[in-house]
């Protein structure tokens, strides 16, 4: 019966009788995972929109440079300028509301995008 009830969704179980705090703090416990589960679909939800603002290019761009190559690689691969990699990395961070590298390669990550070139929206 355990079984069953954890694979339709249950969190927790209370052996009866059930004391009062028992009760709350499962309630309690319950309220907060479910908070947490809706910042975190709000957050990608959040990240997902600001992808989709991406262009092509910078979806590229990002998507290389998230995967290990240095602007010069990234140049060289897809026969643009160093200097034009650059420009297309400072606005997919700032698109992206990235403060670094580390968090643009996170937020690649969370997409399934990192080091994956050919990207749609």
């Amino acid at each position: 019966m355990s079984v069953k009830a954890m694979k339709a969704g249950a969190i927790d179980f209370l052996i009866k009788p059930v004391r009062e705090q028992e009760m709350l703090d499962a309630v309690t416990g319950a309220l907060e995972r479910d908070r947490k589960r809706r910042d975190e679909e709000k957050s990608n939800s959040d990240v997902r929109a600001r992808f989709a603002l991406l262009t092509p290019r910078e979806r590229q761009i990002m998507a290389l440079v998230t995967g290990g190559l240095m602007n010069k690689q990234v140049a060289g691969k897809i026969g643009i300028s160093e200097r034009t990699v650059k420009i297309h990395r400072g606005n997919v961070m700032q698109k992206m509301r990235a403060k670094s590298l580390a968090d643009l390669v996170m937020i690649a990550e969370s997409l399934g995008i990192r080091g994956k070139e050919n990207q749609e929206g």
